[in-house]
């Protein structure tokens, strides 16, 4: 799917935002002004730094609080990419924590004297390890819209920070803020319909979908028929924007191949003779709150919402792909790793290759073989070795902190699932060859053992395999 949704989309918001603001901001914006120089060059610094000492300074009512804020917001909105990084880049030189304020209150709770002094102490202390920009921040909120302004902002911090550390101080402040405001207790699950849903919502689901492209509004229809069902949470602050949202196929028995899941000319089932609900796909719509985790809440809650709606479901799973799976083969493989296959999978490749090459080259060569996984000798002859190197690298190879390198797996092991069945070709996509080798995997969610697992994974890395896999990762 092409880019021009999203893009469409975002142009929107921010217009949104802009007039939004603007009417708020009053005299205090010059639209033009703002505008006119969007890069922000140097001689436009100083006025910034002023205009945020002014959102800073306690004077006016809250009517002229929120006014100077919102001029402050329209100027950010008004710049380009490189404009809005030096705007950043001022919050964290000109209003990070006043060390010497730190270091002077320190000094005065190490002097305090009795219970009272050390309480008034402390708080000084407290005080002082909050920097001004967290005031600045926090006005933002006070704005329609000033939450979903404040996520599209930290996900511009994240995109920084990924060459330029100096700014995490930012990012993180904006982190704990969001934190705290997006707990999971806040939050609202919707269930999102075909025919119940607004335009803008629907819209919204196709250009956040980050696991199974959506490719056309029928496409879109197809995923919420009456055998499917969408649900997502939402924030009462940014109540038309989907935070994170799960599709759900009603089926009889275990799916094993997503584009079969997907089939729109497939017959829709009655969803009240389903026995099983496949979780297919779970997207975080939401950048800007990675790291922010409620994921783990709304796979739970919507397998409790599904069994109360069709008491005849006994399977809760996923269809989940293998996103690290091949990127950690080709390593293993550039590395040379010995006793990467066995010998009798040497010989399986060779015979099918009709080469005498090396092991590890003959299994390069074969995956690098142009429609491989159409070729059924060859498809078959990886097979096997492909599926064992699969478990292991789910099972086995973890990251530096003990827990699942693949990040699909951690999200689901931390979820408290189990390890299921391993599908050879469950992803024949030009995606699901590159990622995984076209393979998928069913977690599987027994209601019973979900705390259990969780608390297993958590605590010691120890993962919950069913016996099927084991056996594949045995050979």
């Amino acid at each position: 799917m092409d880019e021009q949704p999203k893009t469409g989309l975002l142009d929107r918001t921010l217009s949104k935002l802009r007039k939004g603001w603007q009417s708020i901001a009053g005299s205090d914006y010059d639209a033009e002004a703002a505008s006119s120089r969007p890069d922000l060059p140097g001689d436009d610094l100083d006025r910034l730094r002023q205009q945020m000492r002014d959102c800073l300074e306690v004077r006016g009512g809250e009517v002229s609080a929120r006014a100077r804020a919102a001029a402050l917001g329209h100027v950010y909105l008004a710049l380009d990419a490189s404009g809005r990084e030096k705007f950043l880049r001022v919050m964290v030189d000109d209003f990070g924590v006043d060390h010497d304020a730190v270091a002077a209150a320190v000094d005065e709770f190490q002097r305090a004297n009795g219970a009272e002094a050390r309480l008034k102490a402390e708080a000084q202390l407290r005080k002082s390890l909050i920097a001004p920009r967290v005031k600045l921040l926090t006005q933002f909120n006070a704005l329609p819209d000033g939450v979903k302004f404040l996520v599209d902002m930290r996900a511009e911090l994240l995109s920084l920070t990924r060459n330029d550390a100096t700014l995490k101080p930012l990012e993180r402040d904006l982190k704990v803020l969001l934190t705290s405001w997006f707990d999971v207790d806040f939050l609202e699950l919707r269930r999102i319909t075909w025919d119940t849903s607004a335009a803008a919502l629907l819209e919204r689901l196709i250009a956040y979908e980050a696991v199974h492209a959506i490719e056309s509004w029928d496409d879109l229809k197809n995923r919420l028929e009456s055998d499917r069902r969408c649900f997502a949470y939402f924030h009462p602050r940014m109540p038309d924007e989907p935070l994170i949202f799960v599709e759900v196929a009603l089926v009889d028995g275990m799916a094993d191949n997503v584009q079969a899941l997907l089939d729109a000319d497939a017959p829709v089932l009655d969803p009240g003779d389903a026995n099983t609900a496949i979780f297919y796909s779970i997207s975080n719509a939401q950048k800007g709150l990675a790291g922010i985790s409620f994921g783990n809440f709304l796979i739970k809650r919507v397998a409790g919402t599904l069994s109360s709606e069709f008491p005849g479901l006994t399977t809760f799973a996923t269809l989940s792909p293998v996103p690290g799976f091949m990127k950690w083969l080709e390593a293993a493989l550039a590395e040379g790793e010995p006793g990467l296959l066995s010998t009798a999978e040497r010989k399986s490749l060779s015979a099918a290759s009709g080469s005498s090459r090396g092991a590890k080259g003959t299994l390069k060569t074969l995956l690098n073989q142009k429609g491989w996984s159409a070729n059924d000798t060859v498809s078959q002859a990886l097979r096997a070795p492909l599926q064992r190197l699969c478990a292991r690298y789910l099972i086995e190879e973890k990251r530096p902190d003990g827990q699942a390198k693949d990040p699909v797996a951690h999200f689901h092991l931390s979820n408290g699932a189990t390890m299921g069945h391993l599908n050879w070709m469950g992803d024949t996509s030009g995606k699901g060859i590159q990622q995984s080798a076209g393979q998928m995997i069913n977690y599987i969610y027994e209601l019973g053992r979900i705390d259990a697992n969780h608390e297993d994974y958590t605590a010691s890395g120890k993962v919950a395999v069913s016996s099927g896999l084991r056996s594949i990762l045995k050979g």
